[in-house]
């Protein structure tokens, strides 16, 4: 072989393996980018359900609370009707 291809097969050869040593840390950091997005979303989608728990909870309790006020008037009418026959 000549000495320019020598050079030709290094030159060609250094870049092909950085190039594949490369592409495989991409690929493993795309592979650990969707690890965490995948872990992100599932506390997300935790979170969102604690959220909405809790929210028909208080939901619940101001129901309640609406319940206990009107029947207090209905009572207070009924206490008035009473003090008046």
């Amino acid at each position: 072989m000549s000495v320019v291809e020598d050079v030709r097969t290094v030159v060609q050869d250094f870049p092909g393996r950085e190039l594949r040593e490369l592409k495989a840390r991409v690929e493993a950091l795309e592979k650990s980018m969707e690890e965490r997005l995948k872990h992100i979303e599932d506390r997300f989608n935790h979170a969102e359900r604690t959220a909405q728990a809790r929210h028909e909870q208080v939901m619940h309790a101001i129901q309640q609370l609406s319940d206990c006020t009107t029947l207090a008037q209905r009572v207070a009418r009924l206490e008035s009707r009473e003090s008046t026959h």
